[in-house]
This record gives structure tokens, sequence and C-alpha cells, in this order.
């Protein structure tokens, strides 16, 4: 399955709290490779041959199809990271999943002072993350605004939408049967993401590059705790109950997608994965049990 993965080095300084489990706090924000530069064959190998043994070859045919776009960033040692892609800059159909982008973009707002993270505001943006509320995610979308959001993700700052590759997160349209406000330019997708992207959108949140400190905890908290168990969660409750995640999902009809920072007793991850089948919910729980068991051996084995 990750015959074609490449690997990446970068060197994030700032670790994050989940639910009970606190992690040193640095805030260093100079000297950042880029997710797409780095190679690690041996991660690579012990990765794929524990995804093989999982999905013995049956999603072969959507991988060369680019129906399926997969990142996973090894933050154990959080100088010297590694990272592995299937057509991670292949932008897919996303359904909820870009809700972290309306996130960022309450957050960004409220920076420049163009909004008030209220009490009643801070609840929104939890019941749109953890519960993916529609209803609550097309407020705050109004509240930040879509030109301003577009702005914000395609900003050199942060270039989460970038042409040069492919695209990455867009929020084109509200949520539960609005209309359209633009589509995606490059893929014409109204709610987007390419696995890269959102592994990037992680790897500057614990870098502490989106947002102010104050910002990024608030962020990471609201992130944590999710209330629908299914794909990563409950593939990751099966292979390690003890472990937590910060995440955001998304699900329409065929189209399934995942993402999360994962902090275990084995490692430190982050994982995406978005894809177009009808079974995806099913093989988002196999993939996350898959790479938890590598990390798995991995810690056993030393390496």
């Amino acid at each position: 399955m990750l015959s074609t993965v490449k690997w990446r080095h970068c060197l994030p300084v700032m670790a994050y709290t989940l639910s009970l489990c606190c992690v040193a706090v640095a805030q260093e924000t100079s000297s950042y490779p880029l997710l797409r530069d780095s190679f690690d064959q041996e991660f690579h190998r012990i990765l794929e041959k524990q995804l093989k043994a999982e999905f013995r070859g049956t999603r072969q045919q959507q991988v060369r199809h680019k129906k399926t776009s997969l990142v996973i960033v090894d933050i154990t040692d959080l100088r010297h990271p590694r990272v592995a892609e299937v057509n991670g800059d292949v932008m897919l159909y996303a359904a909820s999943l870009p809700k972290i982008a309306i996130l960022l973009g309450a957050y960004v707002q409220a920076e420049r002072g163009e909004l008030v993270i209220d009490e009643a505001l801070r609840t929104s943006l939890t019941r749109m993350i953890r519960n993916s509320s529609n209803r609550d995610a097309t407020a705050v979308l109004q509240r930040v605004g879509f030109e301003r959001l577009a702005e914000i993700l395609q900003s050199d700052r942060y270039r989460l939408y970038d042409p040069k590759y492919g695209g990455g997160l867009w929020v084109g349209r509200g949520y539960g049967g609005t209309g359209v406000w633009r589509r995606d330019p490059i893929n014409n997708l109204s709610h987007g993401a390419s696995a890269m992207q959102v592994a990037r959108f992680y790897y500057l949140l614990i870098t502490n590059r989106l947002v102010n400190p104050q910002h990024t905890r608030e962020m990471l908290e609201i992130l944590s705790n999710p209330a629908i168990n299914h794909k990563f969660v409950r593939g990751l409750k099966q292979a390690n109950p003890e472990a937590k995640i910060a995440r955001k999902s998304g699900t329409w009809r065929k189209y399934h997608a995942d993402s999360g920072i994962v902090d275990s007793q084995h490692g430190r991850y982050i994982i995406v994965a978005i894809g177009e089948h009808p079974e995806g919910g099913s093989d988002l729980i196999r993939f996350m049990r898959a790479v938890e068991q590598t990390f798995q051996k991995m810690s056993t084995d030393g390496k």
C-alpha cells in the first residue's frame, strides 16, 4: 500500500497538552524545514510491512487512481520528525475535516482584533470540532467571512492552500445545505483538503506558528476529547486505549477523512488520511490500528 511513500524531516520545538497527557513546552520559532524535504527508508520499511499485513493489497487500485491521500509524521523526537506520504499533495473532497480551517480563521481574526473569542463562541467552536456540528460551523464561518478565510489559507504566512502543491485546505460553502460561495480554483471542491496540508496545519500548530501561545492552547483543547467514536478514535481505542488524540474527521457518503495528533506511551505522531471509498470508515479504523501497532513495534525494538 505504501510503495510510493516519501519521507521527510522537520524540526518542531513546541509540544502540546492533551487530556491527561502533559508535554514540555518550548517556544523557539526559527529554522523549521518543510515537511516535504526528508526521507527515512527504515521507518518506511517498518510501516509498509505493517500496512501490507493489515490491508493485504486491497486498496492498491485506490492509491494508483489517486483516490487516497495519506501522511504520517513521526514527532517522537521533536527535533527530528520523520514523514511518510502517499499522494500527500492530492486534494480530495474531505467533508467536515476542513472545519479545522474555520477554527484557524476564528483565532486569526481574534489576533487581528476583528473577533472576540468569548465563552459562547468558544463553546460553538468546540461543538464544531468535537461533535462536527454543521450549524456551529456555518455560524462561525459567517462571522469569519468566506473571503477572509480564503485570504488566510492562501496567505504567505500559512500557505495552507497553495496552487504550487495542488491546493490544500479549502472551505467554499457553509455546512448543512447552504449554497456554494466559491469552489477551489484547482480541483473545483467546496470542502477540500490534501493530507500534506492538513499535516502542515497540525505541525504549525504544535510548533506555535499558527497563532499565539494562548490561542494555541485553546485550539489544542478544542481539538482534544473527540465526541464521535469512529474512524481513528475507534482504531486507537482498539490498538492502545491509553493513547490520546486531538483530531478532526469528515464523512459524507463515500468520502471519509480523519486527522489528528496522537500521543501515546509508544510515540507521538501526526496522522492524516483522506479517501473516496464506500468502506472508507472501516479502512480508517484499520489504518489507525496498523500505524499504532507500528509505533508499538518500533518502541519495543528500540528504533
